[in-house]
Order: C-alpha cells, then sequence, then structure tokens
C-alpha cells in the first residue's frame, strides 16, 4: 500500500482545532489507476505551497483501485479555497469520469491530536459511506433495514 506520509506545509497554532477532512475515491478500472495517481501528485504538489493547510497524507491502494486522502485545515475557508484553486479545480472536475464512487467525511480534532491516525480516518470514511448509501435507499440511520 503506497503511502505519501503526512506532510506538515504551515506548523498549526497550539490550542486551536483543525477542520479534518477524510476522503475515498475509486476509479472505475485499473487502466485508470495511473491517470489518477499523476492527478493526484498534482495536487499533492499545490498542497506544499497552499495557506491553510496543517497537515495531509495520501493512501494509494493502486490494486483495488481505491485512493484515500487524509488532511487537516486551519479552517473551513481555507479548506473551500484550495478545493476551488487551480490545478486541484480542474484536476478533480478532470477526474470525475474515471471516478466511479468517491466519500468525503469532515470533523473537528485539536492540532495537538494530528495527524490523525489512518485507521481512525479509514474508520470514518466507512461510516460515512454506510450513511450515504441507507441515504440513497430512502433510509435514514437508525431506521434498521
Amino acid at each position: 500500500m503506497p503511502t505519501l506520509p503526512w506532510i506538515t506545509p504551515n506548523p498549526a497554532t497550539p490550542g486551536t482545532e483543525a477542520i479534518v477532512m477524510a476522503s475515498r475515491f475509486e476509479v472505475r478500472s485499473l487502466a485508470d489507476v495511473p491517470r489518477f495517481f499523476l492527478k493526484a501528485m498534482t495536487v499533492w504538489k499545490q498542497l506544499h505551497g497552499t495557506p491553510g493547510v496543517v497537515g495531509a497524507s495520501l493512501v494509494a491502494r493502486p490494486l483495488k483501485r481505491t485512493f484515500y486522502t487524509l488532511s487537516a485545515w486551519e479552517s473551513r475557508e481555507a479548506l473551500n479555497a484550495f478545493a476551488a484553486a487551480e490545478p486541484h479545480r480542474s484536476v478533480m472536475t478532470g477526474l470525475r469520469s474515471t471516478t466511479k464512487e468517491s466519500t468525503f467525511t469532515f470533523w473537528q480534532a485539536p492540532v495537538e491530536q494530528l495527524p490523525v491516525a489512518w485507521p481512525d480516518a479509514q474508520r470514518r470514511i466507512e461510516e460515512q459511506r454506510r450513511i450515504e448509501e441507507q441515504r440513497q435507499a430512502g433510509r435514514t440511520p437508525g431506521q434498521g433495514s
């Protein structure tokens, strides 16, 4: 499982909370994996010069056609500005046709608890996926099957 370890482009202010975002992307076919990975590296480079990013990591599971991202931000505004900026905006738009499924989850964490452990992030992603599947099936969480 190739992992880009946690980087800290901007040190966090002690005693504050970060907005944490974890995501999962599944591409449609193995043939889409190299393109997705190369585009993800473009976004990874963008992170290094982005104001407001406190930290980030990426896990690629190429044979499962799955990519996970984990990032922490000073504010939701900083995260939104990054998502709207180039090259992120064009990369995400360009990858829509190759992405089979995507899941995003957000929470707050004290900066002293960064980096978030990958098992925790993946658990939160899976919880969000279940909520979204239930919503698509017309059920709300807690209603049972």
